[in-house]
């Protein structure tokens, strides 16, 4: 998992039923594909530790959440900081298995959609993330790390 770290004080003044909203988007992600792994799970867990949601976070892990109820939930989101952030994690969580499917590309624009955000700045979001990750992979073998 890349190391870019989440920005939780951006999400300070969150409602907690927005919070959730957010991290039922990212379980919705980790499942779109069908394929649910550790990597996933930590990553998750790692969100809802950063947004005080960690207590019952077994209970997000497992249940893939209804689109409609996550897209109306991040709906009420009106802070474009909190947008891209949201955004951007949902970018990495997408490339864990360094693939980006059809189905979590779309999932990612429905989401940025629902916060307000554009398309193309959606995809500005994601080639940042992509391009991160190419630098930091370059980064261990220049660096020889192992």
């Amino acid at each position: 998992m890349p190391d870019i770290r989440f920005n939780a004080l951006c999400t300070v003044d969150l409602q907690d039923t927005q919070k959730e909203a957010f991290l039922q988007a990212f379980v919705k992600m980790a499942h779109i594909d069908e394929h649910f792994d550790a990597g996933e799970r930590d990553f998750i867990c790692m969100i809802a530790r950063d947004l005080g949601l960690s207590e019952n976070v077994e209970n997000y892990i497992f249940n893939p959440w209804n689109e409609e109820q996550i897209l109306e939930g991040l709906s009420t989101i009106k802070s474009r900081q909190v947008a891209f952030e949201i955004i951007k994690e949902l970018c990495l969580l997408a490339h864990t298995d360094n693939e980006l499917s059809d189905e979590e590309t779309l999932l990612l624009g429905r989401i940025g959609l629902a916060m307000g955000v554009e398309l193309e700045k959606i995809e500005a979001i994601s080639c940042w993330v992509i391009d991160y990750i190419v630098w930091k992979e370059q980064g261990k073998i220049i660096f020889e790390e192992v």
